[in-house]
C-alpha cells in the first residue's frame, strides 16, 4: 500500500494549483482503501507481483474518489471521514471538475497499462457506476421502494468497483475464467456487505465514529434497508412517522426513528443481511490456492461486517 500511496501522489501531480489542492486534500483524508487492497491481494494470491497490479489499485482508488467527490455535492454532504467535504471546503464546481479531473487520469493510467482486458472491466464499471448513481437518484424520498430496487442500486454504485477491483487481480495474472469469476463474485458480495453495514452505522454510530453526521442518509431522503424494515415491523403511527421523513427528508424527529429502528430489530437484521454477504464471499475464495493473501481476504469478510466505523 505504500507503494500504492507513491503511485497516487505521482499521478495527482497538475498544473493546476487548485486540482494539486483538492486532490491531496481527498486523498490525505485517508480512507479504508479496500479497492486497492483487493487487486493487491488477489493479484498475490494468484502468484503476479508485477507493478501494474500497483497502478490499477491505484486507478480503482482515483475512481472511487472521484465518485466519493460527486456524491458529496449531490448529496450536499458536509462531512466525510471526519473532515469537511471538499464541496463544503472548496465549493460544489470546483469538486466537480476535480472529480472529472480523477476520472480522466484514471483512464490515462488504464491506458497506460496496455491491457484490453484491462480496459473492458473499468470502462464497464465506471458505466454500470454512473447508472447506480441515477437510480438512487430516482429513488429518493420513496418509502415504497422495495428491497429488491435498494440492492441493485448497492450492485450498480457501490458493490461493481469491488468487483471489478477483485477481478482486475485475477485478469493480470492471467487467471482461468472461473477463477477470475470467482474473484469477481468474491468482490460483488463483500462490496454489498460493506454498503450493508455502512447503511446500518447511520443509525447505530455516533457521529466521531463515523466521520460523518449521524442521520445524513436520511436527511437526504434514502430508504436504506434498516429503514425498511423498521417500517414493515412497526405500527401504523411509527410507520407513517418513518415514511414522512423519507418523503421530506426530515430529521426533527431523528430520535424517535432511531429508537424505532433498533428497538423492531432493524439494525441486527441489516447486519444479519450483511453477514450473508460476507459468507457468499468467503465461500467464493474455495477457488483461490492457500496463502497468506486468501488468508487476509478471509479475515476481509470478518472486518467488513462486525465494523463500528
Amino acid at each position: 500500500m505504500e507503494q500504492v500511496d507513491a503511485v497516487i501522489r505521482a499521478r495527482l501531480v497538475s498544473e493546476v494549483a487548485l486540482i494539486n489542492q483538492i486532490s491531496a486534500y481527498i486523498i490525505g483524508a485517508g480512507g479504508k482503501r479496500i479497492r486497492p487492497r483487493l487487486v493487491l491481494l488477489f493479484a498475490s494470491a494468484l502468484g503476479f507481483h508485477g507493478p501494474e497490479r500497483l497502478e490499477l489499485a491505484a486507478i480503482v482508488e482515483f475512481i472511487h474518489t472521484a465518485t466519493l467527490l460527486h456524491d458529496d455535492v449531490v448529496d450536499e454532504s458536509g462531512l466525510r471521514r471526519g473532515r469537511e467535504t471538499a464541496n463544503a471546503l472548496f465549493g460544489n464546481a470546483a469538486s466537480v471538475l476535480v472529480g472529472d479531473f480523477l476520472y480522466s487520469r484514471a483512464f490515462q493510467m488504464m491506458v497506460s497499462v496496455n491491457h484490453m482486458r484491462v480496459l473492458d472491466v473499468l470502462a464497464d464499471a465506471t458505466n454500470v457506476i454512473a447508472e447506480g448513481e441515477v437510480l438512487q437518484l430516482m429513488n429518493m424520498h420513496d418509502p415504497d421502494l422495495a428491497v429488491e430496487s435498494y440492492l441493485r442500486v448497492i450492485r450498480f454504485k457501490t458493490a461493481k468497483l469491488f468487483e471489478a477491483s477483485a477481478r482486475l487481480g485475477a485478469v493480470i495474472a492471467n487467471a482461468s475464467g472461473p477463477v477470475e469469476e470467482a474473484c469477481a463474485d468474491y468482490g460483488r458480495s463483500l462490496g454489498t456487505a460493506f454498503q450493508l453495514v455502512d447503511d446500518l452505522l447511520d443509525y447505530e454510530g455516533a457521529t466521531t465514529q463515523l466521520g460523518k453526521n449521524v442521520g445524513d442518509d436520511l436527511r437526504e431522503g434514502k430508504p436504506t434497508l434498516p429503514l425498511l424494515i423498521a417500517m414493515a415491523r412497526s405500527s401504523d403511527a411509527e410507520r407513517g412517522l418513518i415514511r414522512h421523513a423519507i418523503e421530506q427528508g426530515e430529521v426533527a424527529r431523528l430520535a424517535e426513528i432511531v429508537e424505532i429502528v433498533r428497538r423492531t430489530g432493524a439494525l441486527d437484521a441489516t447486519r444479519e443481511a450483511a453477514r450473508a454477504e460476507a459468507d457468499i464471499a468467503h465461500q467464493s475464495l474455495a477457488a483461490l490456492p492457500p496463502s497468506p493473501s486468501r488468508d487476509a481476504l478471509i479475515e476481509l469478510c470478518v472486518r467488513s461486517v462486525e465494523r463500528s466505523s
